[in-house]
């Protein structure tokens, strides 16, 4: 708010409340002429005035409702607040700052965090054996503080933040084998990823199934904690400019071919003309993100094009359509919202919920109508 704005609401506030004051210091001073039998002598409808003292508790009410109002001028930022900030003061980051709401509400937040951290390190990492994580966290917090605070970071700084993450890998691998952190991570799925993902994690219509193994990042622990943690952006660029509509249809034929030895019936025969031309588009335009055999590189976050599993769908004028205008996909980064603590957490609920056959035995059941994680971004052109 600008100065005159704040002016103008603090003056004319000022006024209301002298002009309210004054109004009732007179009524009180205010003492008519009374009849002897106590009345002013005004006589309507058989109905006499009294003049009577206003009852005390009012009055104290009344003069209490001043007297706060004038203290809240004093505590907070109601009077010139582009001036006066008031004494009332918060912690917020260790540091005692004014009160304002914005402030008020970090503070809260922190407060509410603490008691969730104090939580986490005695009734989940402990129980699960997983408290060795507790010193990584610390240091993670302290490096990501330090990021946040300075406007030159050390420049490797970044780099030392990925390294620490990497060692919560192993501790989220062992949260996904205790019932009590997945029943949290169930949790944090559902109030935040279920919106794209789904309840039950399998995903939609450029939303990745997060419990079939495959995925467009990776699905060991680290990877999950990186998506998790700073997010993913895909993006299939638009063909159609540079190999032109034959290219397009020709290459989405190839694509299709691909994927056909693995049960794939939602097209008609293929065309074998156009399969082998499009075998040339692709290795000259697309092998370098999707590989010479067209099985993705998790690196750029390219999917695997010869499972049958596709993200946008593997009809042929889907695919065709997929070459002609591109894809993009955007998995939003949970670090500054969720926290360290919570991403582990939901780490190891996405983690537990991937079918890894290896690990099978280890992964504890969770209930199938709690939501399946949140993994890799949405991307690319499968």
């Amino acid at each position: 708010m600008t100065f005159f704005w704040s002016s103008w609401i603090t003056i004319l506030s000022i006024m209301c409340w002298a002009f309210i004051l004054g109004i009732l210091l007179m009524v009180l001073k205010y003492k008519p002429e009374v009849e002897d039998d106590g009345t002013t002598g005004h006589e309507y409808d058989g109905i006499r005035e009294y003049d009577k003292a206003l009852p005390k508790w009012w009055l104290v009410i009344f003069f209490g409702s001043i007297i706060w109002g004038v203290a809240y001028w004093v505590f907070f930022p109601g009077m010139f607040p582009s001036k006066w900030a008031g004494i009332t003061t918060v912690e917020v980051d260790g540091k005692t700052l004014p009160w304002t709401s914005h402030n008020e509400l970090n503070s809260e937040l922190e407060s509410n965090n603490k008691v969730f951290t104090d939580n986490f390190e005695k009734n989940i990492l402990a129980k699960a054996n997983a408290s060795g994580a507790t010193k990584s966290l610390a240091s993670l917090s302290e490096m990501q503080a330090t990021l946040r605070r300075s406007e030159t970071p050390p420049a490797d700084l970044q780099a030392k933040i990925d390294e620490k993450t990497a060692e919560l890998a192993p501790y989220v691998e062992k949260l996904a084998e205790n019932p009590n952190a997945l029943k949290v991570g169930s949790r944090l799925f559902l109030q935040n990823c279920a919106v794209c993902h789904g309840s039950n994690a399998k995903g939609a219509t450029g939303y990745p199934n997060l419990t079939d193994n495959d995925w467009l990042y990776g699905g060991e622990a680290s990877n999950i904690l990186t998506t998790l943690h700073k997010g993913r952006v895909g993006g299939m660029p638009a063909w159609r400019d540079q190999i032109g509509e034959d290219g397009v249809r020709a290459a989405s034929e190839y694509v299709l071919s691909l994927s056909s030895d693995n049960g794939s019936k939602s097209n008609d025969e293929l065309d074998k003309t156009l399969v082998t031309q499009g075998s040339a588009i692709f290795q000259q335009n697309c092998a370098l993100c999707h590989g010479k055999d067209g099985k993705g590189m998790i690196s750029a976050g390219a999917p695997n094009l010869t499972d049958n599993i596709w993200l946008y769908g593997g009809e042929r004028e889907t695919v065709r359509n997929t070459l002609r205008y591109g894809r993009a996909g955007v998995m939003p980064e949970w670090e500054t919202k969720l926290g360290n603590e919570r991403i582990m957490l939901l780490a190891a609920y996405i983690y537990s919920l991937s079918d890894k056959p290896a690990k099978a035995t280890k992964v504890l059941p969770v209930n199938t109508t709690a939501p399946k994680a949140a993994a890799p971004a949405a991307v690319t052109a499968s």
